[in-house]
């Protein structure tokens, strides 16, 4: 696998998919100690670092945050572990951990799979600006 930015986290999203995408530029916005890096699910380093991690990439319909060389999380615990790691107000997000992991995966697979309806979805992958493109991996 291609050498991955040390010391990075790196969210694996849908690239195609609006809310998705409104979610990368929230956590570009919000990330103040620089600590993500982004792909799309779809790109050849996206479908690489699946297979890595043992993630089948057919069976993804999630956001998923590998930390390289720790662990990586997918579902409603990335999500809650991103918040965790923007800090501020947002780690207080880190409080729906008590609420059942199963709980918690049934509504963000509720919301996954009807996300394209409810906020549509683009015909090719986002394409950063010059200023957020390091933010980008390829």
């Amino acid at each position: 696998m291609q050498n991955l930015p040390p010391n990075k986290k790196i969210i694996l999203f849908d690239g195609v998919c609006n809310l998705c995408n409104s979610a990368v530029q929230f956590v570009i916005k919000h990330d103040k100690k620089d600590t993500f890096r982004f792909v799309a699910l779809q790109s050849e380093l996206g479908q690489e670092i699946l297979a890595y991690i043992g993630i089948d990439a057919k069976n993804i319909d999630s956001i998923v945050l590998y930390e390289p060389g720790i662990a990586y999380y997918y579902k409603s615990d990335a999500a809650l572990q991103i918040a965790r790691s923007l800090g501020g107000i947002f780690s207080f997000g880190t409080a729906l951990k008590v609420i059942p992991t199963g709980i918690r995966n049934y509504l963000y697979d509720y919301i996954a799979k009807n996300r394209y309806d409810w906020y549509g979805k683009k015909e090719s992958c986002m394409i950063p600006t010059p200023e957020l493109k390091i933010k980008f991996l390829e």
